[in-house]
């Protein structure tokens, strides 16, 4: 009864919705038959099409095309980028995925061709959905490398409230990889986000992807995944969230999840009933086939063998007519144990064999010799139906106790076997996002340092040829006035000082250029560049510097590697003359093959290495990044009153 009543008051709630959502696509319609600025109009286009999604997916469809095809012929590349991906969404909510993967790419397109102020952030929020589609379709790399994507824009772009939950979304992702580390790590981010932004569905959000860690992960940290699903809780609310079904379904199935474990499991199977509930009003395919297996899991713990088969039946069944395939095989292994505990060996083995084709993770001969003996026991088991006729109550218990024991231990070993292919399967992809993480790196120091240096010798270039030709035409004008002028003692000696002071400009202004990109660098590379600046500070007087190269003579070293090699030497000495109240030092520059190694010592006042390697400076930090970035390694040697020395090794750099 109360079933009952629960499913009409939703259908009338389903009524008024689709009834004001024909309110306003009325309304949009007469707004689109007056005149507008061409981004309105196409603004307005793209919500028809999507209140139309509601009401009729055909239409929707129609008005999409319709909205495209505007923003197209007005060349409006940021609208058009809004209008594919909100498209998508009407293709993910069937299932059909790789469709709208294609759609969101048209959308990534149009906003990097875009100039709109709001351009990189949309850009970051298609990203972020893209990485969802490649997720439901289990292409788990590529959906890492589109979040890594996306968060990186909005962690420059973005304000805490939107990257909740992009870190939500890569926290569980690591989660199904088994990634228990990367997962805490995003999900007490998403946390510390949701905390600066105050609002309760972000908070809501960070605390049940917590939740969701604990309970899943190697940790199985019960007492955490309560202690942050009860927060989760507080910030819920059905009402609020009655237009988000999937935030619902993922709250009511973590929660399910948190009491199964703690064997809960009428409490389990309580909350796994609320999530079908809701997703069924939905006609969320998701929340219904992941609800039904897990009751059904839930059903086999208490023995309840035969409510467990209705389950998952119904739970394999959705799964596989939408393609949710890594549900599939949990659902297959699911029913091939209620059938091996209630002695049906044939279908236990024929599901296992489904199981199998699914997860294609089992391969092994120990593997082969389980589904070998599920078919002997099938065979058995017939011919133990004539003899259980003749045998006595206890007999009959004492084969069945042996059954099952041989069964169980055949599982066990199949489960062993399952759980090392599949901790194999997760190194392998934690491989390859390492690999997409550290090239990320490397190209955006790379771009910082080209950037930096095309500057530097944009400014060198600017101060030589305009400041400096400017001040010397100054000084020449100067002295043909001297020439036909009579002038005092006084305003002699004042025009001297005057010439003198301009002389002095003139030098420190082509010093100052000289620095930022010396023209030795550029005409006679590395070794004579670094001699060059040697003999500068040795004739400043300041400090004693000597220089030593070896296998450099004669070498010609590729462009960007000379400008960083300069630019350490350079940055070192620099940290000498400010701070050490040094004598002398020496700079040894030698290259061996491919690598370059360099070493720069003074006997000056010395400091606590550890700065090198926490300190936020201009210098240390500009020194880390041309390190890493030429993938070497530096150490620094150095106690208070002994001086400093620096030793960097550096690999080759790859053109």
């Amino acid at each position: 009864m109360k079933k009952g009543i629960l499913v009409l008051i939703l259908a009338g709630f389903m009524f008024l919705t689709a009834k004001s959502q024909q309110h306003l696509i009325d309304s949009i319609k007469k707004e689109l038959q007056q005149s507008m600025p061409d981004t309105n109009r196409a603004v307005s286009l793209m919500r028809l099409a999507i209140d139309y999604e509601l009401v009729d997916t055909g239409k929707a469809r129609l008005a999409y095309q319709d909205a495209i095809r505007f923003a197209k012929s007005k060349k409006l590349k940021y609208n058009l980028g809004r209008i594919y991906q909100n498209m998508a969404f009407l293709y993910s909510n069937s299932a059909r995925y790789e469709e709208a993967i294609v759609i969101l790419d048209s959308a990534i397109l149009n906003y990097q061709q875009s100039d709109h102020p709001r351009a990189a952030k949309m850009l970051a929020s298609a990203y972020n959905d893209i990485g969802g589609k490649y997720k439901q379709i289990n292409e788990t790399e590529k959906s890492v490398e589109y979040y890594l994507k996306g968060i990186s824009l909005l962690e420059q772009t973005a304000s805490a409230a939107d990257l909740v939950t992009p870190y939500c979304n890569i926290a569980n992702t690591f989660g199904d990889i088994g990634d228990p580390k990367r997962q805490n790590e995003y999900a007490y981010k998403a946390l510390a986000a949701a905390k600066k932004t105050g609002i309760a569905p972000k908070i809501f959000m960070a605390c049940f992807t917590l939740a969701n860690a604990y309970v899943h992960t190697q940790q199985n940290n019960l007492v955490m995944a309560k202690k942050y699903i009860d927060t989760a809780g507080m910030y819920f609310d059905e009402k609020e969230h009655i237009n988000s079904p999937d935030i619902q379904v993922s709250y009511y199935l973590v929660r399910a999840q948190v009491f199964r474990q703690m064997e809960q499991f009428d409490s389990a199977a309580f909350y796994f009933k609320k999530c079908y509930a809701v997703a069924e009003l939905y006609n969320y395919s998701f929340g219904k086939a992941e609800a039904q297996l897990q009751l059904g899991g839930v059903s086999i713990q208490q023995k309840k063998y035969a409510e467990a088969e209705k389950y998952l039946l119904g739970g394999i069944r959705l799964a596989d007519s939408i393609g949710y395939f890594n549900m599939l095989d949990e659902g297959y292994r699911y029913m091939s144990d209620v059938y091996a505990m209630t002695g049906r060996y044939k279908e236990a083995y024929e599901y296992y064999q489904k199981y199998k084709d699914v997860s294609d993770s089992v391969t092994s001969l120990d593997a082969k010799k389980y589904i070998t003996d599920l078919e002997k026991k099938y065979e058995t088991s017939k011919k133990d139906q004539q003899l259980l006729l003749q045998q006595t109550q206890l007999q009959r218990r004492k084969t069945l106790i042996y059954i099952l024991i041989g069964a169980a231990a055949a599982l066990l070993i199949f489960s062993f076997l399952a759980y090392r292919n599949y901790n194999h399967r997760k190194k392998l992809q934690q491989q390859r996002i390492n690999e997409l993480e550290t090239q990320q790196q490397l190209t955006a120091t790379e771009a910082i340092l080209k950037g930096e240096e095309q500057e530097r010798t944009r400014l060198a270039k600017d101060l030589h040829d305009g400041l400096g030709g400017m001040l010397s035409g100054i000084k020449f004008s100067f002295q043909t006035m001297k020439g036909n002028m009579v002038m005092t003692p006084d305003n002699q000696h004042a025009f001297e000082r005057s010439m003198d002071m301009l002389d002095s400009s003139i030098k420190e202004m082509r010093r100052v250029a000289h620095n930022m990109m010396p023209e030795a660098l550029v005409k006679f590379g590395l070794n004579t560049a670094l001699k060059d600046f040697c003999n500068d500070i040795n004739q400043s007087g300041v400090l004693q510097v000597n220089y030593q190269s070896i296998g450099l003579e004669n070498e010609e070293v590729e462009q960007t590697t000379a400008v960083n090699i300069y630019r350490i030497v350079q940055e070192l000495i620099n940290n000498t003359l400010k701070h050490a109240a040094a004598k002398s030092a020496i700079v040894q520059v030698s290259k061996k093959g491919d690598s370059f190694s360099i070493t720069v010592e003074d006997d000056g006042k010395g400091f606590d290495p550890d700065v090198s390697k926490t300190g936020n400076g201009i210098g240390w930090t500009n020194i880390r990044s041309r390190v890493e970035y030429m993938k070497g390694h530096c150490d620094v040697q150095s106690e208070p009153g002994k001086g400093v020395s620096v030793h960097i090794e550096l690999g080759a750099m790859e053109n």
